[in-house]
């Protein structure tokens, strides 16, 4: 992999984490765009680690107040409206990781097909846009519930099917249960914080058993690509989104999936 095909999929890795717009279907369109192979394990890794580090960062001073207000709930301090937000991102993070355990195989094999990508990036395209319009926009993410987050992890799960967007799919529940748009999606970004660490520490095991040369420049430059761009793309996201809303990321789900379509069909 040279530096170019480095800086390019980690910075598609760094925006797509966190827009609605499907991390998986840019990453199986571009390598066949360009006659690229395939990027490795390893680098999946580091690019993983950037935007673990750009989420972990842009949110560390919340990070902070709840990890401290979670420690406490469990001290027997109370439970505030920090610790019980706490507590929900843990709650919905337990469908996806159960989902994972269960469906690992089908999800690796069967369902990475393109024509499958190419179906959820516009079916869930659609299903954003209903969800941006018909939300009440009343709701930040502290009056959560557990039948709510419970929906909201529910939705997660079903992100493990390539081309759904993880980030999509979660705004989406958020705000078809009221939420406003940055509200939805900062409980997207905080919900994303144990799950990239989790499917980073997976790939980590895994990487560990091979025996291949690793190509450390292309490493730590995917990691500050993948950083760098992820921390500026939420920054933005949450600063624009009120303003802007959803169809913009609706109408390119619609167009990258019809591209999908015309690419692969």
């Amino acid at each position: 992999m040279d530096n170019l095909q480095a800086i390019i999929l980690a910075l598609l890795q760094g925006l797509t984490e966190f827009l609605p717009i499907s991390s998986s279907a840019h990453l199986i369109l571009m390598p066949r765009l360009f006659g690229w192979e395939d990027q490795g394990l390893a680098f999946d890794v580091a690019v993983h680690v950037g935007t673990l580090l750009a989420v972990v960062t842009y949110f560390r001073h919340d990070l902070v107040r709840l990890t401290g207000a979670w420690v406490g709930s469990l001290a027997g301090r109370g439970m505030n409206s920090e610790a019980r937000l706490a507590w929900l991102v843990l709650l919905g993070t337990v469908p996806v990781v159960l989902t994972g355990l269960l469906l690992h195989d089908l999800i690796e094999t069967a369902l990475r097909s393109p024509l499958v990508i190419a179906a959820t990036t516009i079916v869930f395209a659609l299903l954003l846009g209903w969800a941006d319009r018909a939300g009440r926009h009343l709701r930040d993410e502290y009056t959560l519930g557990v039948k709510d987050v419970v929906v909201i992890g529910l939705a997660q799960a079903l992100a493990l099917v390539p081309g759904t967007s993880r980030s999509g799919i979660t705004m989406t529940a958020g705000l078809a249960l009221g939420l406003t748009r940055s509200g939805a999606a900062r409980f997207s970004f905080l919900l994303s914080i144990p799950v990239i660490a989790l499917a980073g520490g997976y790939e980590t095991r895994k990487l560990l058993q091979l025996t291949e040369p690793v190509a450390w420049d292309a490493l730590l430059l995917g990691t500050a690509v993948a950083g760098i761009s992820a921390f500026l793309c939420i920054h933005f996201f949450l600063k624009l989104i009120e303003r802007i809303g959803m169809l913009p990321f609706v109408i390119y789900r619609l167009l990258l999936g019809a591209v999908l379509l015309w690419v692969f069909v």
